[in-house]
């Protein structure tokens, strides 16, 4: 019964050995996941970086000192009190982007990287909105951030950690000066209301003095056109009533000249140009005339015909 006993304490003192043997193994088998890297130590020193895949270490010997993230990490300080140039003291706070580089830096760079990055993010703002006045580090975010993120990232390169962005989250100003800006900006509200008010009258009124312009310009236009149209009306009946009197003066001349041709071609005698002269005469008296002189001697007033007629034959 004894022997049984104690060959079942080896056996089970075996197992357990083998255990702890294996269990120990074990513990000397790390993976490293992507985006970490470990920090081997050997005997209290740093032996080594271990990055993405297995690794194996010394039992007792070396250690895992420390694990590292080095994906980008976001962090959210509390707001700072700030004192601007012009004396009028705010709550700032930030927000910070980094990302580690260098495990070993970061290791055994800075006892407490985090709280190093905010003490020198608050002393960094100090310094920078002191020599801001108010309206200025309110309109200047994108100044302010780019100037905090290069001083921390030259800051920050020693603890093995690149300062990727900075923002500012939050500027709080005090009540009474919150209180003074909203009066401002409903006084600049209503300013450029009066302005937009005026503007739109001007323009407006010069619309309407426009109108007017090219309404005159209209009028005048369509009463020189009328008028043009007149004068060539006049000009036309002018010319018509020319052309008339021409025609009936053409009409007249064409009429006595036919008369002569058929005097001349009757062949009158002394007789027939006396009673023509006679004729002639009764006409003479139909006018308006009170007196009427009659040449003595009609026979040479029926000369003077026949001698008309013979020029008119010689023709």
């Amino acid at each position: 019964m004894s022997r049984g006993a104690g060959l079942s304490f080896e056996t089970v003192l075996v197992v357990i050995l083998v255990i702890l043997l294996l269990l120990i193994l074990a513990s000397c088998i790390k993976i490293v996941p992507q985006a970490q890297a470990f920090i081997l130590e050997r005997l209290g020193g740093y032996r080594g970086t271990w990055n993405v895949g297995i690794h194996f270490k010394v039992p007792f010997i070396d250690r895992v000192a420390k694990r590292v993230n080095l994906k980008e990490q976001v962090v959210d300080f509390d707001p700072q009190p700030v004192i601007t140039k012009d004396n009028v003291t705010m709550r700032i706070d930030t927000v910070v982007f980094f990302q580690i580089t260098d495990p070993k830096l970061f290791t055994y760079g800075v006892e407490n990287p985090i709280m190093a990055i905010e003490n020198l993010t608050a002393t960094t703002l100090r310094n920078i909105i002191g020599d801001m006045e108010l309206d200025q580090t309110l309109t200047s975010r994108e100044i302010i951030n780019t100037t905090m993120r290069s001083t921390l990232d030259v800051a920050t390169d020693p603890w093995g950690i690149k300062v990727n962005r900075v923002e500012l989250k939050n500027i709080l100003p005090p009540a009474q000066i919150v209180d003074a800006m909203e009066k401002q900006m409903k006084a600049e509200r209503e300013r450029r209301e009066a302005i937009l008010k005026a503007e739109g009258e001007k323009k407006s009124s010069i619309l309407v003095a426009e109108g007017n312009k090219q309404s005159a310009i209209l009028d005048a236009e369509a009463e020189k056109q009328a008028a043009i149209l007149r004068a060539e009306a006049e000009k036309e009946k002018m010319i018509r009533e020319a052309e008339g009197e021409a025609e009936a003066i053409l009409k007249v001349q064409q009429a006595k000249a036919e008369g002569i041709r058929l005097i001349r071609e009757a062949a009158a005698d002394q007789a027939v140009l006396t009673l023509k002269s006679f004729e002639t005469l009764e006409k003479v008296a139909d006018g308006q005339a009170t007196k009427i002189i009659i040449p003595s001697e009609l026979q040479n007033v029926a000369g003077m015909i026949k001698a008309v007629t013979e020029v008119a034959k010689d023709d």
